[in-house]
């Protein structure tokens, strides 16, 4: 008994001064993956984040919902098509991106951190103008080689963050969990991908942190050994070395795009590992690979 409180002390020792680092600052965290799916998983991850609000970070989450959008859809029976990874979505489609993002998932994660002994309020980009975003597309290459524009129909990206309810909600030590939903000018939902919403709001907000919970360890170099810091640049280069590639290039200029606007870092780190927000924050070793300026 007495080397587990010895051990516990350590550990709470060795947390304190990132305790101080990251006392009253913004750290936003991207969930989504297999994590969501994953009832104790989800448990857990509610806990971590109303235990950052309980010792004075003011925690940002903005979440995904990709497996439960399949679900409905094949419910529904609505086919679905992508380009270059992102859902074609019309209007019908664009309906049930909504009601699954901002109705069901968004209520479950907030719930799952309120359970914790935090209070959780769940939004999208749509209310209070959060996210206004603009319809985008996608070039391609033909079966001759010509470069061919995709029109990816309500899709849209961010092109303005008002922060102003979020500040309200932190202002308030309530936590915002934000479902990836926007509305262009003139007011038509459009479908967003989460990772980008994370890092403009991110940005928008200059948060301390961004942490990314994906499905890998982080980002693994030319020999597939684990990196656990990199530069800006070294992330650029790896991109156009091609040793970054796939899904991990997404994710790794959504934390250059975070850092370039203010972020402090980024971090991309494996969801799937119990208390990986808290590792990464609150110990020298961390859980994932960081992206500074």
């Amino acid at each position: 008994m007495a080397d587990d409180t010895t051990a516990q002390m350590e550990i709470l020792a060795g947390a304190l001064p990132y305790l101080k680092r990251y006392d009253d600052q913004i750290v936003v965290v991207k969930y989504g993956g297999h994590a969501m799916g994953e009832e104790e998983t989800a448990l857990r991850f509610g806990r971590d984040i109303a235990l950052l609000e309980q010792v004075g970070v003011n925690p940002v989450v903005v979440h995904g919902g990709g497996p439960q959008i399949n679900a409905m859809l094949t419910r529904l029976d609505v086919k679905s098509t992508f380009v270059q990874g992102l859902r074609v979505t019309d209007q019908q489609m664009v309906e049930i991106v909504e009601m699954v993002l901002a109705g069901t998932v968004n209520k479950q994660v907030a719930n799952s951190i309120t359970r914790a002994g935090a209070l959780a309020v769940g939004i999208s980009g749509k209310d209070g103008n959060l996210v206004r975003a603009r319809r985008v597309t996608r070039t391609v290459k033909d079966a001759n080689g010509q470069a061919q524009e995709i029109d990816l129909g309500l899709v849209g990206e961010p092109e303005h963050v008002d922060t102003r309810v979020l500040k309200l909600l932190i202002g308030a030590d309530i936590i915002p969990v934000v479902a990836p939903v926007g509305a262009d000018a003139e007011g038509q939902t459009l479908n967003i991908n989460a990772d980008t919403v994370t890092g403009a709001i991110a940005g928008a907000l200059e948060a301390e942190r961004m942490l990314m919970l994906t499905d890998v360890a982080g980002v693994m170099d030319a020999n597939k050994r684990f990196i656990p810091e990199m530069t800006v640049a070294e992330a650029r280069a790896g991109i156009a070395e091609g040793w970054i590639a796939g899904g991990m290039i997404p994710k790794v200029e959504t934390c250059i795009y975070a850092v370039e606007r203010g972020v402090k870092g980024a971090v991309i780190l494996d969801g799937r590992v119990p208390h990986a927000v808290l590792r990464e924050l609150f110990t020298e070793a961390g859980a994932g690979t960081l992206i500074r300026p």
